[in-house]
């Protein structure tokens, strides 16, 4: 599949080599049987720990250092596949054939094209918005643009249920229920009226969610160009999904390289569990709104510092360090102070982040034919010794994702305002998987809160 990036495909599969070498006398996890609801488990503040749903989609095991996507090792897909094809497989569940992965790339092609929303994001000022919320707001156009959900006169079918209607009563305990109580396939929803376009769709389908993830692609391309006061690119349709995100955002057709080392950062970025921006779509998702406004709360939710933007903090460390020298003098006061160090460390992975594992190397590749990143690259392997002799064997402290991704993006061409938004268009394959299974037996979300206010107080008045 790659013959023509055979020295990129070389550096993956040495990385991979290494990182199981590391771990291989680190036990496997146990297959999890059928899951026997209600599960008990310890539950901290923000739900941490709490188990919400099941999934055959993705799998983090923090202790080894492993990211699964469906049964597969995150090497084996950034080494051997393609983002279009992870992205089949993550909704789908099975490696398509080839016939269907053609056929799979021509439709995101296809949906690349969306030129009433660009055309109605650029009449509107998205230069003086920050990327991420340029995109969310695309986002609310392109389900109006794609979808029958908001046609006048449209209809709820089936009796209407309370506003705040609960399966489980708060002043009980939980007890689980043998089947869910609102079924994906004979659950409310508008039905398409006689005189609405044929092209507009319910957004409760996979075709849906491949409009979403090429849609992000090119949403995130105009909002690059209009801020730099650039005339949004149409995609190249020889171009495969990550060349076109790099094309439409730079204005060149990037090299076979460069596109291919985009390719496996998408890869490497579509999937990871059960983080904030999957479990806010998966909330409004399991209220039966649709899938846009679903995608758009995972957007809102990367959005926030705590999740995406990491990648781009790490990078402005690297530039204020000034260079490989002074690494150690900047950390020394950075421990002294008590600073956080952009892109070490996470809350999941106690090893290495699988995913650092291969974007190291690749910002490593760029470095080498990239002279204006060259030293950040440098400064970065500095910094890391000194995190690793220091956090590493106790703490359990190693870069994360984050850590290298700025530079490979930076030595791409893209600027760093761009990085949580490049986050988004890669994840929308994870977020859009996630959704679609757990619709097919959908519960809506209602946690719990121990409410510790007063009682028996009253208004004085005369």
């Amino acid at each position: 599949m790659h013959e023509d990036t055979r020295d990129i495909t070389e550096i993956i599969l040495a990385t991979a080599d290494k990182a199981r070498a590391e771990t291989a006398g680190l036990d496997d996890p146990e297959p999890v049987k059928q899951v026997d609801w209600p599960l008990t488990s310890i539950v901290g503040p923000g739900l941490e720990g709490a188990i919400a749903c099941e999934s055959k989609i993705g799998y983090v095991n923090g202790a080894k250092g492993w990211l699964i996507y469906r049964g597969y090792d995150i090497f084996d897909l950034a080494a051997n596949s393609c983002y279009e094809e992870v992205a089949y497989l993550l909704l789908n569940g099975t490696i398509p054939t080839r016939r269907e992965l053609d056929e799979f790339k021509r439709q995101l092609n296809g949906y690349l094209h969306i030129p009433h929303t660009k055309r109605q994001l650029i009449g509107y000022p998205v230069e003086d918005m920050s990327p991420m919320a340029a995109i969310r707001f695309g986002l609310d156009l392109m389900r109006q643009k794609q979808t029958y959900r908001d046609t006048n006169a449209a209809q709820l079918s089936g009796p209407p249920i309370a506003s705040d209607e609960d399966s489980i009563p708060m002043e009980t305990v939980p007890r689980g229920e043998e089947k869910a109580i609102y079924e994906f396939k004979a659950r409310t929803s508008k039905k398409k009226l006689k005189n609405a376009s044929r092209e507009l769709l319910g957004a409760e389908d996979l075709e849906s969610c491949c409009r979403l993830i090429s849609g992000i692609c090119t949403l995130t391309a105009t909002v690059a160009r209009v801020r730099e006061n650039r005339m949004p690119l149409e995609p190249d349709p020889d171009l495969g999904h990550a060349a076109n995100l790099l094309y439409m955002i730079t204005g060149r057709r990037p090299t076979p390289e460069e596109a291919r080392i985009m390719d496996v950062a998408l890869i490497l970025h579509a999937d990871h569990g059960m983080n904030a921006s999957t479990f806010a779509a998966l909330v409004v998702a399991s209220t039966l709104s649709d899938i846009y406004f679903s995608i758009g709360a995972g957007v809102a939710a990367l959005s926030g510092p705590l999740h995406g933007g990491a990648n781009e903090q790490a990078l402005y460390m690297l530039q204020e360090i000034g260079g490989p020298k002074k690494a150690k003098a900047w950390y020394n006061e950075a421990r002294a102070e008590n600073r956080k160090i952009m892109g070490i460390g996470h809350r999941v992975y106690k090893a290495y982040d699988p995913r650092a594992r291969v974007l190291g190397p690749l910002a490593e590749y760029l470095a080498g034919k990239n002279k204006d990143i060259a030293p950040l690259y440098a400064t970065a392997k500095a910094l890391e010794a000194q995190t690793a002799a220091d956090l590493g064997k106790d703490k359990k402290l190693f870069p994360n994702v984050d850590y290298y991704s700025g530079i490979v993006y930076a030595g791409l061409g893209v600027a760093p305002e761009l990085f949580t938004p490049l986050f988004a268009v890669s994840r929308v394959a994870g977020w859009t998987a996630r959704v679609f299974e757990y619709l097919q037996h959908n519960r809506i979300f209602r946690p719990r809160a121990i409410y510790t206010g007063a009682f028996n107080k009253r208004l004085n008045r005369k």
